[in-house]
């Protein structure tokens, strides 16, 4: 009978029955009972009052039974942790079964309970396991061993299993293949052996990107070993050793061409991962390799196999083409003539079609424009809107790449625009505004041809498009006045870009034109700022304002100025961005065209360092807290100045506040400036300004500014704090704002209170905000400085009174250091900007040191 009917039943009752039937001592009864029992977890049934009498069922020689048993505990663990650890016993006596089967069952299933009081009772089981004669009982243990680092990273230092699993590098068991006689059996286990080495490279590539140290560092020796098993492994097993070939760097040329050769039969496999990450150690390789010749003939290797992962399935289509994207941005020559393995098919999905026109983009040159603009032609008479707007914009940005074909592209967007569709039109007329920006006085001839379609325009992009074009080549159309008198009959109602164009090229218009066009620049400034409620437009209005009625000379220079021309940039990534991406091709990274610290929690973050010894910049890593906030904040995170207003370095290791940081020059009440803590972008529309400051004799306050970018108003926020090293927490935790519509921004103190968590040394404290949209986290750096008075000075009499009436038992000396500056003049004046007054000053073997009291809150 089918598995389906543990499915299907809905009755009343059904927890007392199935506990009687685990408490039934035929093992049969039980088996059914609890397949019931994973038949309901799966469904989502909750099922966990359950535990006891399932865990009383582990203790079974029927394999499929305890197969069951492990499931439900691998899954209730977390949320009865005092109960799991009932069954530690039962884990601890099968890690010891003479079934190989069952030992790695067991030391697998107590590695996935994520409960950490059960991780100490692992020790002993996963080291005889991480030594078991068993080939398959060691692959387990070896990945094991990075579930626990998950949870106990210093349990997994301690225990040496660190160690074990460099020594599993070079796993052989040469016993195991003595004892066999037959070359079949041999084959076996050397088979399961390098799934050993694949397992033990997998959990030590896992645990070196979150160690605080390099765990695993390839040397020539393990070099050796890597390859050899890379031919014998499993796919996936090949995929990791690849994946840890891919960060080793070779000592010369030939050691990199000698690794190539080696690695370069791989880009034949049927696994799409496999040729992806070969692809990856190779692109790696070749930055080392000096011969011309060898790194041509490599590029035209891996030519083959990208082509081919083009005709598998959708989904496998579009990583390769992520990744093909970054391969063309480092290595062009790899697909420079495969051109037409781009052209998208009439059933590809959308997210397929986008990414080959962009690579089609990147790819284009004199000799294949012909055929790529038919293609693009093509495509443009299409019914989905969105792939079609991107292939007219396309054909704008060959124009711009390519000066010689700019006319023949020319030529293809006018055929298109006698086409009468509006969103071709429309995105034609976007393009044709670039165009223009790149090729000034060459294609005006087409304005009118422009203009014909103006009752059309819907799109605020095409509109501001269109009237940028008016204003640029006013004094080239007869009626622009005209026209854009017609655009200014519904200013209230156009969308803020619309207007802001329209201002601007009004403002042109009377430049050109002055006494014409008086009344409509007139008309166009107290739209701009007297009836619109929008600050960016009033601005630009009383700018423009007072430049025309001031120095209409000066106002000339800067709306008709000559404006930089623009450019097809088809290697949109940072250097160092795209070298990091293609050094994790084939993983999410390489998908996302982000390093993968932006969305990996835990991974070690890679900052500069000065090296004094050669003067130049190099690179260490470091853990990173889990945060959203910018990227920048996350590396300031942990280890920043907690005195900032001198925007000084890092503070040492000796000198975890910051005291002794550079003296910058800084007012005594500097004004403070509020950071961006959350972008718009990961704040769904809210941006998030804000800056800790001292409030009088109150103490601190975080002060924040709240700004709505999005379509709704927001309302309801709250703040709350994680712990942290001042211990500070909000007052209350409701805001004291009303709703914050769309386009309004919002000013707020959050009054702060000293009786919250104690976190670690560290000036950054976790914030979260919540509103009806969502709850949004960031980091915000409070400076030690605001918590010190501004009237803190005391005078030297009663400071002395009250240090002779410490007890000499209870004074601590910590050296601080190292001083950027050996004069005390420059130190007293650092310190007192942040409200740590001198009190006094000695003299100690011929130097002159000052004395600074504790400073008053």
């Amino acid at each position: 009978m089918s598995d389906s009917k543990y499915f299907t039943t809905t009755k009343k009752g059904e927890i007392k029955e199935l506990k009687k039937e685990l408490d039934n001592p035929k093992e049969n009864v039980k088996k059914e009972a609890v397949k019931k029992v994973i038949a309901a977890m799966t469904v989502g049934k909750d099922v966990s009052e359950l535990f006891p009498d399932v865990v009383k069922c582990i203790r079974t020689s029927n394999l499929e039974l305890k197969k069951l048993v492990y499931l439900y505990i691998m899954n209730y663990a977390k949320t009865q942790p005092e109960t799991a650890i009932l069954s530690v016993n039962a884990f601890v006596h099968d890690a010891q079964h003479p079934n190989p089967l069952v030992r790695a069952l067991a030391v697998r299933t107590m590695g996935c309970i994520r409960v950490d009081k059960i991780t100490e009772y692992l020790c002993q089981p996963l080291r005889e396991c991480l030594k078991d004669a068993d080939p398959y009982v060691r692959k387990t243990a070896a990945v094991c061993v990075a579930k626990v680092w998950d949870i106990n990273p210093e349990l997994v230092e301690t225990q040496g299993f660190l160690d074990m699993l460099r020594d599993l590098l070079s796993d052989s068991n040469p016993m195991a293949l003595l004892s066999s006689n037959r070359p079949t059996d041999r084959s076996r286990i050397a088979d399961k052996q390098t799934k050993v080495v694949a397992n033990a490279v997998a959990a030590l590539s896992e645990i070196d990107e979150t160690a605080k140290e390099d765990v695993f560092s390839l040397n020539t020796e393990n070099l050796k070993m890597l390859l050899a098993a890379l031919n014998e492994c499993t796919e996936w097993g090949q995929v990791f050793i690849l994946h840890a070939l891919s960060k080793y760097t070779p000592d010369d040329s030939r050691e990199a061409e000698a690794i190539a050769e080696r690695v370069t039969p791989r880009l034949a496999h049927a696994n799409s991962a496999v040729v992806l990450s070969t692809i990856r150690v190779l692109m790696r390789l070749l930055e080392h390799i000096n011969s011309g010749e060898f790194v041509k003939n490599m590029c035209k290797k891996m030519t083959p196999p990208l082509v081919t992962l083009l005709q598998k399935e959708p989904e496998i289509q579009y990583v390769a083409l992520r990744n093909i994207n970054l391969i063309i941005q480092k290595r062009p020559q790899v697909l420079q003539n495969e051109m037409k393995v781009f052209f998208c098919k009439y059933n590809d999905p959308i997210y397929v079609k986008m990414e080959k026109l962009e690579i089609m983009i990147m790819l284009v040159n004199e000799r294949t424009i012909e055929q790529v603009l038919m293609e693009l032609k093509e495509y443009a008479t299409e019914v989905d809107v969105e792939f079609v707007r991107k292939a007219v914009r396309a054909i704008g940005r060959c124009a711009i790449k390519l000066d010689r074909a700019a006319e023949k592209c020319i030529k293809v967007l006018l055929e298109l625009i006698q086409t009468k569709v509006n969103y071709v039109v429309q995105e034609a007329i976007i393009v044709i505004k670039d165009i223009f920006r790149k090729y000034p006085n060459r294609y005006e001839s087409i304005i009118s041809t422009l203009c014909e379609n103006l009752d059309t325009l819907d799109d605020p992009e095409a509109k501001a498009s269109m009237i940028w074009i008016i204003g640029e080549y006013a004094e080239r159309i007869e009626n622009a006045d005209d026209l854009l008198e017609t655009f200014l009959e519904n200013f209230q109602d156009e969308n803020s870009t619309v207007q802001l164009q329209l201002l601007t090229s009004c403002v042109k218009l009377f430049l050109k034109k002055p006494k014409t066009t008086q009344n409509i620049v007139q008309h166009a400034l107290e739209l701009a700022t007297k009836e619109s409620e929008n600050p960016d437009l009033r601005d630009r209005g009383y700018v423009y304002w007072r430049l025309l009625s001031t120095d209409p000379e000066a106002a000339k220079q800067v709306v008709l100025g000559e404006k930089p021309l623009i450019s097809e940039d088809t290697s949109p990534l940072d250097a160092s961005l795209l070298d990091e991406l293609i050094g994790n091709m084939a993983t999410l990274a390489s998908v996302y065209h982000k390093p993968p610290q932006a969305f990996v929690s835990k991974l070690k973050k890679k900052v500069k360092v000065f090296d004094p010894s050669n003067a130049e910049m190099k690179t260490s890593r470091r853990i990173t807290g889990e945060s959203d906030g910018d990227e920048d904040q996350e590396a300031r995170g942990g280890e920043g100045s907690l005195i900032e207003l001198d925007s000084s370095p890092a503070a040492s290791s000796n000198d975890p506040f910051g005291f002794l940081s550079s003296p910058g020059p800084a007012p005594t009440q500097p004004a403070v400036e509020k950071k961006v803590l959350l972008s718009a972008e990961k704040g769904r529309g809210l941006e998030v300004r804000g800056a800790f400051v001292r409030r009088g004799g109150s103490g601190p306050v975080l002060a924040l500014t709240l700004a709505n970018y999005s379509n709704a108003p927001m309302d309801g926020f709250m703040v709350q704090f994680n712990k942290n090293f001042y211990r500070l927490k909000p007052a209350k935790t409701l805001l004291d704002i009303t709703a914050v519509g769309p386009g309004q921004t919002s000013d707020v103190l959050v009054p702060l209170s000293a009786d919250g968590d104690e976190g670690p040394v560290s000036p950054a404290i976790h914030v979260a905000v919540k509103n009806n949209v969502d709850v949004f986290y960031f980091l915000a750096e409070c400076p030690l400085n605001v918590f010190f008075s501004p009237d803190g000075a005391l005078e030297k009499s009663a400071y002395l009174a009250a240090w002779k009436d410490i007890p000499n038992e209870s004074e601590r000396v910590q050296q601080l250091g190292p001083l950027v500056t050996a004069d005390s003049n420059a130190l007293t004046d650092l310190l007192q900007r942040h409200n740590i007054f001198l009190i006094a000053k000695r003299r100690v073997n011929d130097n002159e040191v000052p004395l600074f009291p504790p400073p008053l809150p």
